[in-house]
């Protein structure tokens, strides 16, 4: 298993969810087959992203386009007179103000320092980043183009691995205190424990699942043992290649929104791809660029396995927790199947043992 998975079904699902995202909020259709109550996002229609807009000052000029996005709400906005921005709404309940200001004061750090991300505007009689519309929080980005990049040409790997380090540079100097950490509790056990209180796990699968998700935890915790203390640091913490968009210049780093305190092999493993072999050489080109910043510790190659388990437990906690809202169903239908579980568990199998092999040899 590797992030080909997630690449996979994100394209897959890109479609279903940029329509989703588009049909419940923007329009604020009702799903009849829902007896629950309304989403927070349903209140969130074409009228009020222009009104929030307009009560920071910005004139919208009625475009709007839903970008992809599943854990928040998008949009490319037409400006009266001046170029298209992008908002943000944010999902409620998720982060705390101080958290995302914390995520904002992070990107700012960045930016300052000339590396490639988009931090949030400031803007307002206040000059704040973050604002607050009926109910809803949300921050201003400049709109910023690109392609996909091409990660496998050893130069592009390289290249990129030069960026994070210089991230990684700055996201040492000083820790999160709002934003938790990536590791065993936050990925692993509580998500765990979520799904089996949950109704999610159908009956006949539950006894199973526990049972490989704990000998999978095990098996993380022994990766962490095999690699000692490691330093913490912030982190963008979802920097796989749909995060990065590529241009003549060189990479440009997205949507921090998941940036959290962990190890910096966090940044580094989701770039790999393929069989063990292509990720041994991917790894090396990587680190070819990422050492001319930073000093990599091999330690760290113990986790990569590990990590990748634990957002595999993490991943599915997340589209449960995230049911209620209408686009979810629509872009992930195989989601709560007798299929889909069994198919995590033969995965958590999988990484069970792939856990026990040695580390990339590099």
């Amino acid at each position: 298993m590797n992030q080909d998975h997630f690449d996979d079904e994100a394209e897959d699902a890109r479609a279903a969810a940029l329509a989703a995202s588009m049909a419940d909020p923007l329009t604020g259709a009702a799903d009849s087959q829902q007896e629950q109550a309304p989403h927070p996002y349903s209140a969130l229609n074409p009228e009020c992203v222009l009104d929030a807009l307009d009560s920071i000052g910005l004139r919208g000029d009625g475009r709007l386009l839903g970008l992809n996005s599943y854990e928040n709400r998008v949009y490319q906005v037409g400006i009266e007179d001046d170029k298209p921005l992008v908002v943000k709404f944010y999902r409620p309940g998720r982060w705390s103000d101080a958290a995302i200001l914390e995520e904002h004061a992070f990107t700012d750090e960045l930016a300052a320092r000339e590396i490639p991300v988009v931090p949030a505007l400031a803007l307002g009689p206040d000059r704040a980043t973050l604002h607050h519309f009926n109910g809803f929080r949300f921050a201003v980005f400049t709109r910023h183009g690109g392609r996909a990049p091409e990660l496998s040409d050893p130069s592009v790997l390289e290249w990129t691995g030069r960026f994070i380090a210089r991230i990684h540079a700055v996201g040492a100097i000083k820790p999160y205190l709002q934003r938790p950490a990536i590791d065993i509790a936050t990925f692993g056990v509580e998500p765990c424990e979520f799904l089996q209180g949950s109704q999610f796990i159908p009956a006949d699968l539950r006894a199973a699942y526990a049972s490989v998700a704990a000998q999978a935890l095990d098996g993380v915790r022994r990766s962490y043992e095999r690699a000692g203390e490691l330093p913490q640091l912030r982190l963008h913490g979802d920097c796989h290649g749909g995060n990065v968009l590529w241009t003549d210049a060189g990479p440009h780093f997205v949507d921090f929104d998941d940036s959290r305190m962990g190890p910096a092999i966090q940044d580094l493993w989701m770039m790999l791809s393929g069989e063990r072999t292509d990720q041994v050489r991917q790894m090396c080109d990587i680190l070819a660029g990422y050492e001319d910043f930073c000093e990599f510790d091999p330690r760290q190659l113990h986790l990569v396995e590990a990590l990748r388990t634990l957002r595999l437990i993490h991943y599915s906690a997340w589209l449960a927790r995230r049911w209620d809202d209408p686009a979810f169903p629509v872009a992930f239908p195989w989601f709560n199947t007798q299929r889909y579980w069994q198919d995590r568990i033969l995965e958590l199998k999988e990484q069970i043992s792939l856990m026990d092999e040695p580390p990339l040899p590099i």
